[in-house]
């Protein structure tokens, strides 16, 4: 990163890289009115995951930071104070970009505070959402997994399904002609995110497990005479792997849904719908990759490999006008992969609906009620 002063949004472009590879190749995709809020709304996620993943916090400094952390994000808190706190608590386990990144918060809020009103008011939700939900679940994160696909479902919203939201606004807040295909696509967001978050859920198995989580519902497991608390990359086998094998099978149902949720998209904006079909595509692959190598111990072994993500975005920005062409796309990149029958939950009960106006204070946390079960 450069010495140099730079703007706040240059800072943006600066730290994206480092802190995700895979944004950083999609969002430079999206059109220049919606990259910068994309950054913002991606780079403040990242800043509560980095603050939930840092080992060293105790449970209750991790709530009480994430706590202060969405009144940042709502600006009912000094963004500098904040960074301040918490920067001398993260130790070595945090990456030095992401430690970069939580200090310059503020300089994300001064970005957000540009935006319009329905642009903050997507993103302090996000933020809201997401704290709240993924701390619930991360508390009580262990070896046994999930008790219920049901509490797979809700974990998947808090953490990708709300960002699918998020998406949502950003981009009809953008475009009027997006506009007109809200509701479909607001009640299909939810489905894009956890398409792609199942897809990582079950590539990061095992380093999941390393640091004593597990993301996988017994109660499936179960059915394949599977514990989960006792499971290992050594003694993996058929009955483990038949229960991947059926969440791979909802995972590519949920894909199916964020295509149809990029296809609502109009082809004139071109660039919203490489950012959306690059994660789709690979994600697809990826599942094939795990299918095709149930026995997988690290998730680098069925990591896609370059030349398979340069083809990807080749024929996707072939086709990227042309829905027909694009259905045919996917089928190929899917294919083999098994289906789960009939539909798949998009959202949890209770959750609130779309934030597409500013409310002159938001609610805390505890008030949100976001209807969640914890495993």
């Amino acid at each position: 990163m450069s010495a140099l002063p730079v703007s706040d949004e240059a800072y943006q472009d600066e730290i994206l890289p480092h802190v995700s590879r895979t944004f950083a190749l999609t969002i430079p995709q999206l059109p220049p009115a919606l990259r910068t809020a994309v950054t913002s709304a991606y780079l403040l996620c990242r800043i509560a995951d980095t603050i939930e993943d840092e080992p060293a916090l105790e449970a209750e400094d991790t709530y009480r930071f994430l706590r202060r952390f969405t009144r940042v994000a709502q600006g009912r808190e000094d963004a500098e104070r904040f960074a301040r706190e918490v920067v001398p608590r993260l130790t070595e386990h945090t990456l030095p970009a992401e430690r970069d990144l939580v200090a310059n918060t503020a300089r994300v809020m001064r970005v957000v505070e540009r935006f319009e009103a329905r642009q903050r008011a997507a993103i302090r939700r996000c933020i809201e959402v997401m704290s709240h939900g993924m701390h619930q679940f991360q508390r009580t994160a262990s070896l046994r997994g999930l008790a219920r696909t049901t509490d797979l479902d809700t974990y998947c919203y808090y953490v990708a399904g709300i960002v699918g939201e998020t998406l949502t606004e950003l981009f009809c807040g953008y475009s009027r002609q997006i506009e007109r295909h809200y509701a479909e696509l607001y009640a299909l967001a939810p489905s894009f995110g956890q398409g792609l978050q199942m897809t990582n859920i079950l590539k990061d198995v095992w380093e999941d497990r390393a640091r004593g989580a597990c993301w996988l519902p017994q109660e499936l497991f179960s059915r394949h005479g599977v514990d989960l608390a006792t499971l290992a990359p050594e003694r993996s086998d058929a009955r483990f792997q038949a229960g991947m094998i059926e969440l791979i099978g909802i995972a590519h149902r949920h894909l199916r849904n964020a295509l149809t949720f990029t296809l609502l998209i109009p082809g004139e904006e071109a660039g919203i719908r490489r950012f959306c079909l690059w994660a789709i595509g690979l994600a697809a692959l990826t599942l094939r990759k795990i299918q095709d190598n149930p026995a997988f111990t690290e998730g680098r072994q069925v990591k896609v490999s370059r030349s398979a993500v340069a083809m990807t975005q080749t024929l996707t920005n072939l086709s990227v006008r042309n829905d027909a062409m694009l259905r045919r796309l996917f089928e190929r990149a899917a294919r083999g992969l098994p289906l789960a029958a009939g539909e798949v939950p998009l959202r949890p009960a209770g959750v609130p609906s779309g934030a597409s106006a500013e409310a002159d204070e938001e609610p805390s946390a505890a008030e949100l009620q976001c209807g969640g079960t914890s495993p």
